[in-house]
């Protein structure tokens, strides 16, 4: 199947090195893959998790005040977006960011039409910031600007190789799901993505969401090519 635009969620944590901060190489092996893609004629809409930088209200940051603790996140993946922008560049793709979260000086505040003609025009466009409001995770993000810009599919390139039936880190008899409507997958609290991130896919009818890992970055273009990698939601 050929598509015309897609949105891709990568993991934070899968960028950095043992899920810290940035691997370099692994983020540049990720940029020309893009650029590859981009360059095959598919627009490429790009929303980076913030996880190797800020884990939220976890850890030494418990009970930190909820709004300013997601208000780094929200930066963190701004961040993010700058340093694949950069390899993006040096890859020889051009690459707009945008921030729903106003950082004036570092990129554009988002705006659909300024998204779409930059994604029309250069093929591929960064989105950081989350929705610019804290409570809301970069899941909802990356599903709400699939669905604004009308991506046809979604991808999420995670640490883990698609969905499972509980946590493969957690619990050794968890088993990968292939195959499953967004219904189900909140039926059974499946925690790919967050709840009102699947809402919305359901809601929205979002053609597709394709989960896999992001261990080898060309699954990028396998999934593209129509390898039925990791898991496939669907309405």
């Amino acid at each position: 199947m050929s598509y015309h635009r897609i949105m891709l969620k990568l993991s934070g944590e899968a960028l950095g090195e043992n899920g810290w901060l940035f691997d370099h190489g692994k983020i540049m092996a990720v940029a020309r893959v893009i650029r590859d893609v981009a360059s095959a004629g598919t627009q490429v809409g790009i929303v980076i998790g913030g996880g190797n930088l800020w884990r939220g209200r976890t850890g030494a940051a418990q009970g930190m005040d909820a709004v300013r603790a997601d208000q780094m996140g929200m930066l963190g993946t701004v961040m993010n977006c700058i340093v694949m922008q950069d390899a993006l560049i040096r890859a020889g793709q051009a690459a707009e960011v945008f921030s729903a979260l106003p950082v004036a000086g570092v990129c554009q505040g988002y705006r659909r039409d300024a998204a779409d003609e930059a994604l029309n025009a250069k093929g591929v466009a960064l989105f950081g910031g989350g929705l610019g409001n804290p409570f809301f995770t970069t899941d909802t993000a990356v599903v709400l600007r699939a669905v604004e810009l009308k991506a046809d599919a979604l991808l999420l390139a995670k640490n883990v190789d698609g969905v499972y039936t509980a946590d493969p880190n957690k619990d050794p008899s968890a088993t990968k799901i292939t195959d499953i409507t967004y219904q189900e997958a909140i039926g059974r609290g499946l925690q790919v993505m967050d709840l009102a991130a699947f809402k919305l896919c359901a809601d929205q009818g979002l053609p597709s969401v394709r989960v896999f890992g992001l261990d080898k970055p060309e699954n990028i273009k396998r999934v593209l090519s129509g390898e039925a990698l990791g898991t496939l939601l669907h309405p």
